[in-house]
């Protein structure tokens, strides 16, 4: 097993994610079995739900170690072939306290791994001041000295810049930093990420690893690359513009819907077109803000109305359901495109209970009690639109986080007014997957589809979402799920 280290300094959020599934790309697309882990640097592995009477184990970075190597090892590409190179994210900023633990266990790791069998790179800041314009190295400086002294050693620095580097500036970096010109890489934005493993692999990083790692790979990129730069050629060009309203509770900080907009981004890729989210929060849409704050109410709707297609994702708690009610119930009247990527009950002692606690996962206490994690949904309705966007005979593997189901003795109140449940769980006994008759997309489905969407293989409950609010579903559907050549 080969391993690869991605850390980051100076800021948050500098891109070390990016950059972590880029090499993956790269290296995918020299044959190569990759899998990948990212670390939030926390301790709990559920620090939401953690209880004071619970403690961490004795002799932490080896615990850390040993879940990194029992993880890399489980195979990823469905063949079931043993990954041969391991990308790992460690999350944060060096220097902070939480990553602590994380780095002293690479820093033991390292040395078991061998040094042909694991490298670092670190990804930091040239920021570039408008003042001067001058790309300034001394925070790369800086964090590359912190990590060299936790004992970590960067083989690769990667630079994010907003403009292509200097050949000046990366040889100080080099010299200051101890590594070759080599192996300083600049990352200047570019127009979509997409654009970012074509130019790592424009810096050489193919024949780097090759030679410090000792992979049997080719150095000539393979067929997968060459799809990425259509993809991202694709991307630059495309002109029509979809407009998709996310109706949440979190909508101030776009981070808490990470993974569902680039299911969206992914899927209006797909279709040649360009992503527009409206992020409208929940709560602007009832009756008390109508009455409190008119012109906020007034602009919510207004957002709402005016969007090609409606998604509400998950969330917890009971603050601004009514409004993801009233938001869901006028897609439906409307006839509006709608995926509901998960729901939860919100209040105990409701005399009508719809969603219900799931009997196994209430033990009376929150931790640790969520249905979590892959499971199969059975899909026995020939005619469903899920299954043929999934494309598949009779079940599909997604992964859930919840701990509420449907009312099952309230199926067939739900059936009766053209509600289908047409994905259930393996027993039969759960709703995982519902659809509306005369409708042009109204989807819910119990699990999160967009944990397991990809730029070319977009996730098909938010494919058919946009499909759906381009117009074009119907035509997709009748031509064999197939679109029309570009």
């Amino acid at each position: 097993m080969k391993y690869i280290l991605v850390t980051g300094g100076v800021i948050s959020g500098i891109g070390k994610g990016i950059i972590a599934s880029s090499i993956g790309t790269i290296l995918k697309s020299c044959g190569l079995h990759v899998t990948s882990i990212k670390i939030d640097p926390y301790i709990n592995i559920d620090a939401g739900t953690f209880s004071p009477y619970e403690h961490v184990v004795p002799h932490i970075t080896d615990a850390i170690q040993e879940w990194v190597v029992r993880q890399a090892l489980i195979p990823v590409d469905g063949d079931g072939v043993e990954p041969e190179v391991c990308v790992i994210e460690l999350g944060g900023t060096v220097g902070d306290i939480e990553s602590m633990p994380f780095i002293e266990a690479f820093r033991q790791f390292q040395f078991k791994a061998k040094k042909e069998n694991f490298c670092n790179i670190h990804v930091s800041l040239v920021p570039q001041p408008n003042a001067t314009g001058e790309q300034k190295t001394k925070p790369t400086q800086n964090s590359v000295r912190e990590l060299r002294g936790l004992g970590l050693s960067p083989d690769l620095i990667v630079c994010r810049c907003s403009t292509p580097m200097e050949k000046s500036v990366k040889e100080k970096i080099s010299m200051f930093c101890h590594v070759e010109p080599e192996q300083v890489i600049c990352v200047h934005d570019v127009c979509s990420l997409y654009r970012v493993p074509l130019l790592l692999e424009a810096e050489g990083v193919v024949e780097y690893f090759r030679q410090r790692l000792n992979l049997q790979i080719q150095t000539r990129p393979r067929r997968l690359l060459t799809k990425w730069k259509e993809m991202a050629d694709r991307y630059d060009r495309t002109l029509e513009t979809c407009s998709i309203a996310l109706v949440g509770k979190y909508t101030k900080l776009s981070d808490s819907y990470a993974s569902v907009i680039k299911a969206l981004e992914h899927s209006a890729l797909a279709i040649n077109q360009k992503l527009d989210v409206k992020y409208i929060d929940s709560a602007d849409l009832e009756y008390g803000t109508q009455q409190e704050e008119p012109v906020r109410y007034h602009e919510a709707w207004q957002n709402l109305c005016s969007a090609h297609g409606i998604l509400v994702p998950g969330g917890f708690g009971i603050r601004g359901t009514e409004g993801k009610i009233l938001a869901i119930s006028w897609a439906r009247k409307q006839k509006k495109p709608y995926l509901d990527a998960n729901s939860t009950e919100f209040d105990s002692s409701t005399s009508h209970p719809v969603v219900i606690d799931m009997p196994e996962h209430n033990p009376g206490e929150m931790g640790g009690t969520m249905r979590l994690g892959k499971r199969r949904t059975i899909l026995k309705d020939s005619s469903s639109v899920l299954r043929r966007l999934y494309g598949v005979q009779d079940y599909v593997e997604e992964r859930h986080r919840h701990r509420y189901e449907v009312n099952p003795e309230l199926r067939n109140n739900f059936e009766d007014k053209g509600f289908r449940f047409v994905g259930q769980d393996v027993e039969g006994e759960r709703m995982e997957i519902i659809e509306l008759d005369d409708h042009p997309y109204f989807v819910g489905v119990q699990y999160h589809p967009e944990f397991t969407s990809r730029p070319m293989k977009p996730s098909p409950p938010y494919f058919g979402l946009l499909l759906a609010a381009a117009g074009k579903l119907q035509s997709y559907l009748q031509k064999g799920c197939r679109l029309s050549p570009r």
